[in-house]
């Protein structure tokens, strides 16, 4: 016997006549990823539409082309002649950048990048807006709906991306699932993300159902006033609460392999906006009572005074500078016109806990993605 067991030896004596004997070590490697979101493998919906299917949905995306009522604005036209409040016609969508991306969610933009597609345009018109310049001012080239498809697979092949993240598709639903069908026949292997504001009419999720893997939607508001002011549109809320409800229906709750990158389900964000934390609390609850406690959410916090908070207001700026009146110049949206506050972050935070959430997605978030 070695002279460190000689000594350790009578400890190990005197500890088992005083205590209990020390239970066995069972070594387990744990993934953390919970059994029932964890799947074996994954075919892309996409790929499990029949042909008959597929038909239909070609057919049914160049009508409302003819008589566009797919986005909550209605506007009724024939895009083949004229345009709606999107300002987008029928045979191209306006694209600003695509690439593989590396700002998404740890579990969407995984190891390679999410193969994201930024539509220019929006049927929105927020004035907070953080894609200010892509989403308003509709820089970028014009793609049709085939040429869109082959950009998706070089995004396989080449970018050897996890997915197709279609950013803002809101008001190009047509062309969107137009280009999915065609990558489908070209070979696309690929979950597809619809990465959206929720401002989507049922008709328009109708169409994308059996297209869609992930649907990435941000219920960004709870109350009609602001919505109206910050938003521009009065029956935000309403049509998201709907909208995410459908979603939910259509594909569930966020699902991973076991490398941790998500590939099918619904994965919510919220913004948290200066002084709106009650309406952050308000959708929180209204997501655990009404969607599911398992739904997967971002809490984000990366709010910052862009797009037309801040600016000087033009009547009063005119006054000043004419020597009118004195002080210093009124500035539009001054409500929302600074950062977020650990505290309002905390709070809606705190709300969700409460309600019954437990699924969120941590900004520390590394390799592995402690799913």
């Amino acid at each position: 016997m070695s002279s460190f067991s000689r000594s350790i030896r009578p400890l190990i004596t005197h500890h088992c006549r005083h205590h209990r004997p020390l239970s066995p070590v069972i070594l387990k490697r744990f993934l953390g990823i919970p059994p029932q979101f964890l799947l074996d493998d994954y075919i892309p919906r996409c790929q499990l539409l029949s042909s008959v299917d597929a038909a239909k949905k070609r057919s049914l995306a160049y009508y409302h082309l003819r008589n566009c009522n797919l986005c909550p604005r209605r506007c009724g036209v024939d895009r083949y002649r004229e345009t709606g409040v999107c300002l987008i016609g029928a045979e191209t969508v306006k694209v600003n950048v695509i690439a593989p991306h590396r700002g998404e969610e740890p579990c969407i933009q995984g190891y390679h990048g999410s193969g994201s597609v930024f539509f220019s345009g929006c049927n929105l018109r927020c004035v907070f807006c953080q894609n200010h310049d892509i989403a308003h001012q509709r820089n970028g080239f014009d793609l049709t709906p085939e040429e869109l498809a082959e950009w998706y697979i070089k995004l396989q092949q080449v970018g050897n991306v996890h997915n197709i993240n279609l950013v803002t598709p809101e008001h190009v639903v047509p062309q969107v699932a137009l280009s999915i069908l065609t990558a489908r026949d070209m070979g696309l292997k690929i979950p597809i993300i619809y990465n959206t504001s929720s401002f989507d009419s049922l008709e328009s999720l109708a169409l994308m159902d059996g297209l869609v893997d992930i649907y990435l939607p941000d219920f960004k508001v709870w109350k009609s006033s602001t919505s109206r002011r910050l938003l521009k549109a009065d029956d935000y809320a309403e049509t998201a609460r709907e909208s995410i409800k459908e979603m939910h229906r259509q594909v569930g709750d966020l699902s991973f392999t076991s490398d941790g990158i998500a590939k099918k389900g619904v994965l919510l964000r919220h913004l948290v906006m200066p002084g709106k934390e009650d309406e952050g609390r308000e959708i929180m609850r209204w997501l655990a009572e009404n969607v599911s406690q398992d739904l997967y959410v971002h809490i984000m916090e990366q709010y910052h005074p862009d797009a037309h908070v801040g600016k000087t207001k033009r009547k009063r700026a005119t006054r000043h500078a004419e020597g009118e009146e004195g002080g210093e110049p009124e500035v539009r949206y001054a409500e929302i016109n600074r950062a977020v506050r650990d505290e309002e972050l905390s709070s809606v935070k705190d709300a969700a806990v409460a309600a019954g959430l437990w699924r969120f997605c941590e900004v520390n978030e590394q390799g592995g993605f402690h799913l």
